[in-house]
């Protein structure tokens, strides 16, 4: 039986809301955005490290080690250095971000409504939804191609279809990220679960496969591409500003998933063990399969898809498409589809379900992705090709995000000091405002000093280190406005505590 006020139960150092009337009918409540049930939060310290290694195994991951070398001017060995400083670094947003949805088991938007107000939230919702989206259009094309390569190699004739075959296989692809996600927080929990362990074995057996045939210690030697006698510094710090932006939006919505985590020390030592490892493992190995592909197949490919389709063999193409189709469904349905899905929902919630949050963002993903996809289908003839671009701006559109991170996390830990009162989150006559003027100041400000500087060419650094100089200024600036205009919501004396 539904009780008329909504009230919180605390076991040990989670916090339950037993939902009321009051919440459940206001227009800011649905069930998929809920708090969860402490019954719901289970996963363990296994689950939340299989989330990670299903999401660091993908396509841009592999080819991260080549773009740091070719873009950034380090060497093999420097970059391979980045990307596990990157990951270890970005742990600490991720942690801190995720202590929130654990304790409450409330979803990423729902935990900008504090920091932001209640309807403020949407602004970096979409920002983030926006992101996720192209992610998820540029993630599924190249589920589609492996589709596209599978079907060719178990029916010859599929082959001749081309683009058009491309893109078949891009609906069918983004059809079954979209189902997967559909299904919910478990169905999740299941993939991950099962695509781990298989990734990081085949993982293993390229690495082994593929190290015959290069020489590590010629790899390792090979010179940095950035000039003769110029300090590495600068070229690290732009490298790692990029990797840790790699992330950037998982750091922010990282309590979709840790709401579902069964303490707070399941999710710190599941997301250590799952991410900073698997990044630099799956980022060495493109670099080596990179080197030994123009043994391979006499040409040097850092795609591994593309590279793969090359193989002169129908079973082992086979084989290795279903192996990138598992990999990219992994990453897909939990990085790209879950925050977007969520962030449209905070919208609306009771005109926006789960299922309907899932559709808009595959509808946006299309559009973002549609100039590629009529150019594969032969409708549209350019040398343009967005796909690599989605990529590219993708990537550095996420060092805008970096004021969240730091907003949320000071807003947390600061200012609330690990207190949020849940039901009033969800209502619009709670003790959070409509709109919370210090949210935007902290998060315009960075943002707007890193156009500036990309714009007028002044303060560089300001734009090339984005990540670090826009999460620590807008920290800043969001403490000492929040000191200026609100007081913290303290835990109340009468939470009821239920035993462990």
């Amino acid at each position: 039986m539904t009780v008329e006020t909504s009230h919180a139960r605390r076991r040990d150092e989670l916090v339950e809301l037993d939902v009321g009337h009051d919440v459940r009918n206001s227009s800011r409540f649905n069930e998929d955005i809920a708090p969860t049930r402490l019954e719901q939060r289970t996963w363990s310290r296994w689950n939340v490290a299989a989330l990670w290694v299903g999401m660091a195994i993908c396509v841009p991951t592999y080819t991260l080690g080549g773009i740091l070398t070719s873009y950034f001017g380090l060497s093999v060995g420097e970059a391979l250095l980045t990307i596990l400083l990157a990951n270890i670094v970005v742990l600490v947003p991720l942690t801190l971000n995720a202590f929130p949805g654990t304790k409450f088991g409330i979803p990423f938007p729902v935990v900008l409504r504090s920091s932001f107000g209640i309807r403020g939230s949407n602004v970096p919702c979409l920002v983030r939804a926006l992101v996720g989206c192209g992610w998820f259009g540029v993630q599924t094309m190249f589920g589609g191609l492996a589709i596209h390569l599978l079907l060719s190699a178990i029916f010859p004739a599929w082959k001749s279809l081309g683009g058009v075959g491309e893109v078949i296989g891009f609906f069918l692809f983004g059809a079954l990220n979209l189902y997967v996600v559909i299904r919910g927080a478990e169905s999740i929990k299941w993939l991950e679960t099962l695509a781990a362990p298989l990734l990081l074995a085949v993982g293993v057996g390229l690495m082994v496969w593929a190290m015959p045939l290069v020489s590590v210690s010629e790899l390792m030697s090979q010179p940095p591409s950035r000039p003769e006698g110029a300090s590495v510094t600068g070229y690290f710090f732009a490298g790692l500003t990029a990797m840790v932006g790699f992330w950037a939006t998982l750091s922010l919505n990282i309590p979709d998933f840790s709401r579902f985590a069964k303490s707070q020390k399941d999710q710190i030592v599941g997301q250590v063990i799952g991410l900073p490892l698997t990044m630099f493992f799956f980022a060495a190995l493109g670099v080596v399969m990179t080197a030994a592909s123009s043994s391979l197949v006499g040409e040097t490919v850092s795609d591994p898809v593309s590279l793969i389709g090359h193989i002169d063999s129908p079973v082992w193409v086979g084989l290795a498409m279903v192996l990138i189709i598992v990999a990219t469904l992994s990453t897909n349905t939990a990085a790209n589809i879950v925050s977007p899905t969520n962030d449209f929902q905070n919208l609306a919630p009771k005109l926006i379900n789960q299922t309907r949050g899932v559709l808009i963002t595959g509808l946006v993903g299309v559009l973002l992705m549609g100039y590629d996809l009529l150019q594969k289908a032969g409708l549209i003839v350019s040398d343009v090709t967005l796909e690599s671009l989605y990529s590219n701006w993708l990537l550095g559109y996420s060092s805008l995000l970096g004021p969240i991170a730091g907003i949320m996390a000071v807003d947390y830990f600061l200012v609330k000091r690990q207190w949020l009162d849940v039901s009033s989150l969800y209502r619009d006559d709670g003790v959070y405002p409509a709109y919370n003027p210090a949210g935007f100041v902290a998060l315009l400000i960075p943002v707007g000093l890193t156009v500036f500087s990309l714009v007028n060419g002044t303060w560089t650094w300001f734009y090339d280190y984005g990540w670090f100089t826009g999460s620590a200024l807008g920290a800043v600036i969001y403490y000492l406005a929040s000191q200026l205009q609100t007081k913290s919501v303290s835990e109340p004396s009468g939470v009821e505590k239920i035993g462990s």
